[in-house]
């Protein structure tokens, strides 16, 4: 009969869970803020990628061809300056000039500038570029990298050796390091370690930016039901508890389904883009696309198609499986600080001597992630990505390099448990500060409620 009341009992408290859960999550997934923020970070991700693109490309052609007058006195390399999109260079005789200042008065503005190469150029290397306003670094630029290859030419011809330019050319060699990793069967795969970084801290980024949103999203609605009264008629059909928990689980799911959406419109985006650019019917998910398997009708570049492969190389089943872990176990242990923290103030403005330490922490965690991507298996790392406050994030990080199994389940099951521990301590501070108004709680006071 006793284990039958328990049972019964147990029912009551996961319905009125369940109950709290899904109003928390109803309510929050209804708000305008919510559509936008669903609907806006793609759109922003994606103009983040493309506006600097767009912004150079109309910065070139919107800007019209400005005139540059090139005073040679040595009478052989002005013509080594070329055109582009932006100049037009005019090559002029020294002794037809004179005074460089006086020539560019009587233009009348139609010269943006006026370069002069002096006779001693070969030895000194120095060149002037008179202009009465501040001179473009693309000018710069492109007079430097002209006269600087065609000057070291010249030095090199200087020396009367037959051939010793093409000798020279020879003997520089570019080497390309080409990564590839093994297989448990032997097989090879081409992969990239710039890719893998970018996709590790891109992750670490994600995990930092949600579990502080999310945390602080529940702080604040903890706070505002407080403040609005609405906490009593709550409590008094529920335990503490049991609203804690279905406040920290109902926006967990609201994360999750915000993230689900966001994977289904990239994981479109990317299949869309893979089309347009025309590797997506090159690439064998099996098999690393070479020269030699080529159809001979293709002309996609084949430096497209190895970073498609390169892209496509890394275990994304693995990965996001293990962000979604890290996310939930992150969440929780955070959220629940959150939650407890935000139950023992009256006000948003004071709960940041509470929520000042959680900050800092995850900082901290975030740059230890970006120092560990130049050494992914150093000890920092390893023992950031094992340390459940800092391994949510560290861990997205070292993911893309192959982490060992026994790290990787030694970290998980620590977060988890941090994570438990951390809602034992967040429930005893809500239990007792969720109905405690008008007065500020200080540290010593919350570890007093702990006791």
């Amino acid at each position: 009969m006793r284990h039958l009341f328990h049972l019964f009992a147990l029912e009551i408290v996961m319905e009125k869970l369940k109950l709290i859960i899904a109003r928390e999550y109803m309510s929050m997934i209804g708000r305008k803020s919510f559509i936008v923020m669903t609907i806006l970070l793609p759109v922003l991700m994606i103009l983040v990628i493309a506006l600097p693109l767009l912004i150079g490309y109309l910065n070139d052609a919107g800007s019209d061809v400005e005139q540059v007058a090139v005073i040679d006195e040595t009478g052989r390399y002005a013509a080594a300056i070329e055109n582009n999109d932006l100049y037009s260079f005019v090559p002029m005789r020294a002794d037809s000039v004179g005074d460089p200042r006086a020539f560019y008065d009587k233009t009348s503005g139609s010269l943006a500038a006026v370069v002069v190469i002096p006779r001693d150029v070969d030895s000194t290397a120095q060149v002037t570029v008179y202009s009465d306003k501040t001179v473009n670094v693309s000018l710069k630029s492109h007079i430097a990298r002209a006269l600087s290859d065609t000057i070291t030419q010249a030095h090199i011809a200087a020396y009367g050796v037959p051939n010793l330019q093409r000798m020279i050319d020879e003997a520089n060699v570019d080497i390309d390091v080409k990564s590839v990793k093994w297989g448990e069967d032997g097989s090879e795969t081409e992969s990239s370690t710039e890719i893998a970084m970018v996709i590790g801290m891109v992750l670490a980024f994600l995990t930092y930016m949600f579990v502080l949103m999310y945390g602080a999203m529940i702080m604040n609605g903890v706070i505002e039901e407080k403040t609005n009264r609405i906490v009593e008629v709550i409590v008094s059909s529920c335990k503490p508890f049991q609203l804690m928990m279905g406040k920290i689980i109902g926006v967990a799911l609201v994360g999750l389904t915000q993230m689900a959406i966001w994977a289904v419109v990239m994981a479109g985006i990317t299949a869309i883009t893979g089309s347009v650019l025309g590797v997506g019917a090159l690439v064998d998910p099996g098999t690393a696309m070479t020269q030699a398997n080529m159809p001979d009708d293709a002309t996609v570049d084949m430096d497209l198609v190895n970073v498609w492969n390169a892209v496509m190389s890394v275990n994304y089943g693995q990965i996001l499986s293990c962000f979604v872990l890290y996310f939930i176990g992150g969440y929780l242990l955070y959220a629940s600080l959150f939650a407890g923290f935000g139950s023992a103030v009256d006000q948003a403005n004071d709960a940041s001597q509470f929520t000042t330490p959680i900050i800092l922490i995850m900082i901290v965690a975030l740059y230890a992630g970006m120092a560990c991507m130049e050494n992914p298996s150093g000890p920092m790392a390893v023992w950031c990505s094992i340390i459940p406050f800092t391994s949510p994030i560290v861990m997205m990080v070292r993911l893309p390099y192959d982490v060992p199994f026994w790290q990787l389940a030694l970290s998980i099951v620590l977060l988890y448990a941090t994570a438990a521990g951390m809602i034992w301590i967040a429930s005893r501070i809500y239990r007792t500060g969720i109905l405690l108004y008008g007065k500020k709680t200080s540290f010593k006071e919350i570890v007093r409620w702990l006791k």
